[in-house]
């Protein structure tokens, strides 16, 4: 870990600031975006916040939200390529390798301004000269409370910033309720209420504004989509690109099925394949001692957290889910005999 007084002296006077994190941002990711990027435009700084992708409209209530500039390649390369290139300092967010940043990883490894990882994930790449990443944290978001603390800036975060840090640390604890849910965690929320945080609106923004459609796609997938594979303790869900079409899926819409999986009594592992027509998205979780993040890495290119973990597969759908039965047999006497437990972080 880097010290605190190596980013103090950083950010010391006003810089040309470049913040980003992993495609597809989920809550954490663009959360803790946002509530650093208005933390540092307090302290006189020039900030711009990139996504390598779009994100779910329920996020779109963050403060800053307005300014985030979502990139297209067809559309405004040029521009971030412009806006990275002139970057002073590079806050890399909620992602531990370059790769999940699509395009722009090779924009920012080339970058000559300072890079700085803030995140949460295991094994985290070496490409950062100051690197605020510990495994053991719930959520980036909780890491980017404490560089602020840290800093000796607290009183900084207002309501707009500690709303966009709640909604982070909230959504990877699973409302709290996950292992990583640490006394940290909770003496950190203490301290974002002092802040004057509404937490049951932020609950509601991000859990309680679906579209109808995307309910009657979740009865769908529920109802017809989800096999359960009890001689391995096992459920799992595979959407064609069709279905995605069918039910006008967007961005945002398949989050957290697969905790539906992983919610059956006696379920120990449980995976979601997404046809995403380019590829098929996998994501993967786990209760107890079985650890999807080495699954993941050793079979579909993957990585994230012990029990969360995200993965990745060139093949059909149809060939995926071929290959991905396949394994269970390799993993049985593991899958049988583990351990119970309340399910862990998610990715």
């Amino acid at each position: 870990m880097s010290t605190i007084s190596e980013l103090k002296e950083l950010l010391a006077q006003p810089r040309q600031i470049f913040i980003t994190t992993h495609h597809k941002p989920d809550a954490d990711a663009l959360g803790s975006s946002l509530g650093l990027a208005g933390y540092l435009r307090k302290k006189g700084h020039s900030v711009t916040v990139v996504t390598p992708s779009d994100y779910p409209n329920f996020l779109a209530w963050m403060p800053g939200n307005e300014e985030v500039v979502v990139y297209e390649p067809r559309q405004n390369d040029a521009q971030v390529r412009d806006i990275i290139a002139r970057a002073e300092v590079l806050f890399c967010l909620d992602f531990s390798c370059l790769g999940r940043i699509n395009e722009l990883g090779e924009y920012v490894r080339e970058a000559k301004g300072t890079k700085v990882l803030i995140d949460h994930h295991q094994e985290p790449e070496d490409f950062a000269q100051l690197d605020y990443s510990n495994p053991k944290a719930a959520a980036t978001a909780e890491l980017v409370f404490e560089v602020i603390r840290d800093l000796g800036d607290q009183p900084l975060i207002d309501t707009g910033i500690g709303e966009c840090l709640y909604a982070g640390i909230m959504t990877d604890t699973g409302s709290f309720r996950h292992p990583s849910t640490s006394r940290n965690v909770h003496l950190i929320i203490a301290e974002l209420l002092n802040a004057g945080i509404n937490l049951s609106d932020v609950h509601r923004r991000i859990y309680d504004s679906h579209s109808e459609e995307r309910l009657r796609f979740l009865g769908f997938v529920l109802k017809d989509k989800l096999t359960v594979l009890r001689e391995y303790n096992t459920a799992f869900i595979a959407i064609t690109a069709d279905e995605l079409r069918q039910y006008n899926s967007k961005t945002g819409d398949t989050e957290g099925l697969v905790n539906f999986a992983l919610s059956i009594e006696g379920i120990v592992f449980a995976a979601i394949l997404i046809d995403r027509n380019q590829a098929i998205k996998i994501s993967f979780r786990s209760v107890g001692d079985f650890s999807v993040s080495e699954f993941s890495r050793r079979h579909f290119n993957g990585g994230g957290h012990h029990n969360a973990a995200g993965g990745i597969s060139y093949d059909s759908l149809d060939a995926t889910v071929e290959r991905f039965l396949g394994l269970l047999p390799d993993y049985q006497t593991q899958l049988v005999m583990a351990p119970l437990a309340p399910v862990a972080p998610s990715a």
